[in-house]
């Protein structure tokens, strides 16, 4: 099965980072946090947004970003409004990082010039600043997984009292 894996860097909303857990959980995709993180991993908020999918969850804890990359091998996709490459145009091979950055600031601009060929965005109008991190992450996956073919994704629905009729 391919693997999908999700970076946030230095995420500060937990409502957000429990939205994309749960995002992870239900599709299957790896979870990253890289510290330092605006709230603490036992916070209410972030344990309501991820209901109750938090034992399908995997997620690893890396204290900042040169501990993340020097235990993961890549290829890193950075997410991020200053992209200049479209989300859809690029091919996500397996064992992805899509890498996100905090939601008041983004990546590191740094590492985003070291890297111009792998940021990526997602098309919006100018005068917006950016998209929710939690939607952004969603659609990102959600792009990655539509190239691979949702493998291992349940992609037809039932009816609780009826039957649909093929």
């Amino acid at each position: 099965m391919a693997t999908l894996n999700i970076v946030l860097v230095e995420p500060q909303i937990p409502q957000n980072t429990g939205n994309i857990a749960r995002t992870c959980a239900a599709t299957g995709a790896r979870l990253h946090l890289v510290k330092p993180m605006g709230f603490s991993v036992d916070d209410k908020k972030l344990h309501r947004a991820g209901l109750d999918y938090w034992h399908l969850l995997d997620i690893s804890y890396y204290e900042n970003l040169e501990d993340f990359f020097a235990k993961n091998p890549g290829p890193f996709y950075f997410f991020t409004t200053k992209g200049r490459r479209i989300h859809s145009q690029v091919t996500y091979p397996d064992n992805s990082y899509l890498v996100f950055g905090r939601e008041d600031a983004g990546l590191p601009e740094e590492l985003l010039y070291q890297h111009p060929d792998w940021c990526v965005r997602l098309p919006m109008i100018t005068q917006a600043r950016s998209l929710n991190l939690s939607n952004t992450v969603a659609v990102a996956i959600y792009e990655a997984l539509r190239q691979w073919g949702y493998p291992a994704l349940e992609s037809k629905g039932q009816l609780t009292r009826y039957q649909w009729e093929d």
